[in-house]
């Protein structure tokens, strides 16, 4: 009995349209599970309304604590005015600089909290992107970050702060904010991925970034710093970051003077300068010990 010819059928040829299509919808796949990362971050955020304190309630309590428990006894040398609203206008870049470095701890809580309860474990168990975690855990601080900025804007403005800089600089300012916080947030990706525990997280951030803040022009003038503690804090970005917002918003700042060094003289420029090399630095380093903080 002859039994009957089979042909054998070619695949059909990937065309180029076949491969945009699958990188398309390898990119779609990708930008949709970190928002999905993202969007559960927000959840808790609305959940849990206690984790929004660093950004809601802290900020609120400085500006209004600083405002006006200390603004008649600062003066700010070279300000047209010696007047408690000179600094309160002073005070606002300084107090929007600490919360935006406040932006690390958030990052590390979510990512401690994470590999604590297993979460992650749950989340490489499915058909997940490569770089979703990550990518979610940054956008959702990246929306975290705006909410304080607008509550502090909204608070300073209660208190007589106003933005005297031009359109362009205002939006100058605003952009370094979130420059600024989109950096601070691989800091909170290596801190997350170094510490074992919440508490060590917490441990770290009061010991280290806590006490960053206030060696800085955040809420005096460093000319009122012992000589160590000014060379120090003139070099550091939570200054430059806290002199570029007041220029750009117009608002009373420290005078320069002559054989102030080049990140005063130009805080705008080497506040810019710090953001690059943090995420130059900080995003690879980050990464890597992210992965093997899973791999343990």
């Amino acid at each position: 009995m002859t039994e009957p010819l089979t042909t054998p059928i070619a695949p059909a040829p990937t065309t180029s349209a076949d491969a945009e299509r699958s990188e398309l919808h390898a990119h779609r796949g990708l930008l949709h599970d970190v928002w999905v990362i993202a969007r559960r971050g927000l959840l808790h955020m609305r959940r849990q309304p206690e984790q929004l304190s660093d950004a809601t309630i802290q900020p609120i309590m400085f500006v209004v604590m600083f405002a006006y428990v200390f603004g008649g006894a600062i003066a700010i040398p070279g300000s047209d005015s010696e007047s408690p609203q000179a600094y309160r206008e002073f005070l606002m870049g300084g107090i929007m600089a600490q919360t935006l470095v406040f932006t690390a701890f958030g990052v590390a809580l979510s990512i401690v909290n994470d590999r604590h309860n297993q979460a992650i474990d749950r989340f490489r168990s499915l058909p997940i992107a490569k770089g979703a975690l990550l990518g979610g855990h940054a956008v959702a601080n990246i929306i975290k970050a705006l909410l304080p900025i607008a509550i502090m804007s909204i608070t300073g403005y209660l208190i007589g702060w106003r933005i005297r800089g031009t359109a362009v600089d205002t939006l100058s300012a605003y952009a370094l904010m979130v420059a600024f916080a989109f950096a601070m947030i691989w800091i909170g990706v290596l801190l997350g991925s170094l510490a074992s525990t919440p508490e060590g997280v917490n441990g770290i951030a009061f010991a280290v970034l806590f006490p960053l803040t206030f060696v800085a022009s955040t809420f005096v003038p460093l000319s009122s710093m012992p000589q160590p503690l000014r060379t120090f804090a003139s070099w550091t970005p939570i200054t430059t970051l806290s002199d570029a917002l007041r220029d750009l918003f117009g608002n009373p700042n420290t005078p320069i003077q002559p054989g102030d060094p080049w990140s005063i003289a130009h805080p705008i420029a080497y506040t810019w300068i710090w953001i690059i090399a943090i995420v130059a630095i900080c995003a690879p380093v980050a990464v890597r010990t992210y992965r093997r903080a899973l791999e343990d």
